[in-house]
């Protein structure tokens, strides 16, 4: 911190506007000292680069604007793999054995997806991409199945665009909550999906390139997978072989996330898949890890689309 953010008229001003010169005051302490430390953080920026009046409020418009674009901006800026990177080595400091690695849910997902059983086809035939059947089992710590579990999956067509917020697609398309069966296996038949670029021109682009960076993300495919007793997982998987699979402006890519593919073309495979031309195929297993309180089990809560 500066000279001037730390001197005791500062200090004082900062206690001032976070309330915390006033504990008897209504408001919660912690939210006192998070938006005091936020506020400070912010005055010591000022401070330090001698941000001029023209500057901030260009700044604080730009923000303004770019609230539609925030969801892109937490994975773009890497406020989401950060909470990641904090949340695992807090389980490993406590012991907690780990299952599949989590990695971020990112801003598309939409909650209410028909649930199916496993097998089921969750693209609706209207884009011609490479037909996908990915398999797995969902297993316990032990390797024991987990039956009945919820693979709810989401993931973007070969134009790198998700149903809900590309109208042009029918409602859910490449979206489903798949049932595991009793042997904790789920299957689903969709397309090999596209990564995705965030929108040319709008907030996110336009500060990732004021630091020289490009907003791609591989091809990729989102999971959350729920059953009773057990943590929530939020993670998904990369395609393998994509060109942005190590440099993912969301920073989602993890190693042990990326499955091999498998192209099958032999025509035994393809009559025994009920399909009439080669396919990608991956297999995956989802590992979760036991629940120590009940919230451990549920979605965080962070705004999400609900279709009715």
């Amino acid at each position: 911190m500066t000279d001037l953010t730390t001197s005791p008229d500062i200090e004082a001003f900062l206690d001032k506007i976070s309330g915390v010169d006033n504990p008897q005051a209504e408001g919660a302490p912690r939210t006192k000292q998070i938006v005091r430390k936020i506020i400070a953080d912010l005055f010591d920026t000022i401070d330090r680069f001698d941000v001029t009046e023209d500057e901030f409020w260009k700044a604080l418009n730009f923000v303004a604007a770019g609230a539609p674009e925030f969801g892109l901006w937490a994975a773009g800026l890497g406020f989401e793999h950060f909470l990641d990177v904090r949340m695992d080595l807090k389980d490993a400091a406590a012991g907690v054995p780990p299952g599949t690695p989590r990695t971020i849910e990112g801003p598309l997902y939409v909650g209410g997806a028909p649930l199916v059983e496993s097998g089921a086809r969750i693209d609706d035939g209207s884009d011609a991409g490479e037909a996908l059947i990915m398999h797995g089992h969902v297993r316990d710590l032990d390797g024991k199945p987990v039956p009945g579990a919820v693979v709810d999956v989401w993931h973007a067509n070969t134009k790198g665009n998700y149903s809900y917020f590309d109208p042009s697609q029918s409602d859910y398309n490449m979206r489903r909550r798949i049932k595991a069966d009793a042997d904790g296996r789920y299957e689903f038949r969709s397309i090999v999906p596209s990564g995705y670029s965030v929108p040319p021109g709008g907030s996110t682009d336009q500060i990732l390139k004021a630091v020289g960076r490009h907003g791609n993300r591989p091809a990729h495919i989102h999971f959350f997978v729920r059953a009773p007793g057990f943590r929530h997982l939020t993670t998904q998987i990369n395609i393998d072989g994509d060109p942005f699979l190590h440099d993912d402006f969301a920073y989602a890519t993890r190693d042990d996330l990326i499955p091999p593919v498998e192209r099958k073309s032999d025509p035994a495979d393809i009559h025994a898949a009920g399909l009439n031309a080669p396919f990608a195929q991956i297999a995956f297993d989802f590992t979760l890890t036991p629940a120590s309180q009940a919230q451990e089990e549920v979605l965080s809560e962070r705004p999400r689309v609900l279709v009715d």
